[in-house]
């Protein structure tokens, strides 16, 4: 049965460099050779939530890999959602127009659904404050890249970790390294979770919580997000956590000469642009991995 993408609970050690080294070799082929690998192959891109990065991410690698894609955007206002159709029979026609699917949504588990009903591949592109499992991968395949270990790492993540699921996905992946302390940077209205916590402990993961950017600078990464305004229900209490902890020169000032920041992007207030020419600045090198890796995923499940 076809291999759907819709957590990081699929993932293992073995899936993770068979992943990454197809990434690295995929990065380096010719274009015209890039070209051939998926020809025939068509993608459906189904946005029921703003994107830029992932939508353009998935649609560059398909095209990379010579396919064709068919976009919805804004699919909540411009599809036949706002008729009342489920996802489940929309789901059912993206199979006959489709060899695979990527599909954000607001609501949680929503790809998973879709995934029951039909054969061809759902790829979990963001589900609510769930999980967001491709923004994992290339998160983690950049801090190979960047370091060139993802074992023995200390890796602090900072902002929303309640309602992102960028950070959420992040952590739990980090369950398939080695020798790894997490350390968790949060205002108070927006904690990490009990159940991310004990994911880590269940996996040997050390973890513990922070209160200040004091105590994360001896990380190897800082891996920065933004305050999750949409999450909100109502502005009084995004304002109190907005602004809480922003990376300026100042912070970067205390890190390590050899350490990398990250953040999965857009970036709102809460990294300065002021520090974007430091070389530890990783996020747009981060951003730009997410094609390749994306790459390497389509063309594992269609190739």
């Amino acid at each position: 049965m076809t291999r759907h993408i819709l957590s990081v609970d699929q993932f293992d050690r073995t899936y993770l460099q068979n992943l990454f080294d197809h990434a690295d070799r995929l990065r380096h082929l010719p274009r015209s050779s890039q070209r051939s690998r998926l020809s025939t192959s068509i993608l459906a891109t189904v946005f029921y939530e703003p994107s830029t990065r992932t939508r353009l991410s998935f649609e560059s690698a398909m095209a990379r890999l010579g396919g064709s894609v068919l976009s919805v955007e804004n699919a909540n206002e411009s599809s036949s959602a706002t008729k009342g159709e489920s996802i489940e029979d929309t789901a059912r026609m993206l199979q006959g127009y489709a060899d695979a699917v990527v599909m954000r949504h607001p609501e949680p588990g929503t790809p998973e659904r879709a995934s029951r009903v039909i054969d061809i591949p759902v790829i979990n592109a963001g589900d609510g404050s769930r999980e967001h499992p491709t923004q994992a991968l290339l998160d983690l395949y950049t801090i190979s890249n960047e370091l060139g270990d993802i074992d023995n790492l200390n890796i602090a993540i900072v902002g929303d970790l309640k309602y992102g699921r960028a950070p959420r996905s992040l952590a739990l992946l980090l369950c398939q390294t080695r020798g790894t302390q997490v350390t968790f940077l949060a205002p108070p209205a927006v904690p990490v979770g009990d159940d991310i916590k004990q994911a880590l402990e269940r996996n040997g993961v050390r973890h513990r919580e922070a209160t200040s950017f004091e105590e994360i600078k001896d990380a190897d990464v800082v891996y920065q997000t933004r305050i999750q305004r949409e999450r909100f229900s109502d502005e009084e209490s995004y304002e109190r956590s907005r602004g809480y902890y922003v990376i300026d020169r100042s912070v970067m000032d205390t890190l390590k000469p050899n350490a990398i920041v990250l953040h999965p992007l857009p970036r709102v207030d809460e990294i300065s642009p002021e520090v974007d020419d430091d070389p530890r600045a990783a996020w747009f090198r981060q951003a730009e991995n997410g094609v390749y890796v994306r790459m390497a995923l389509l063309d594992q499940l269609l190739g």
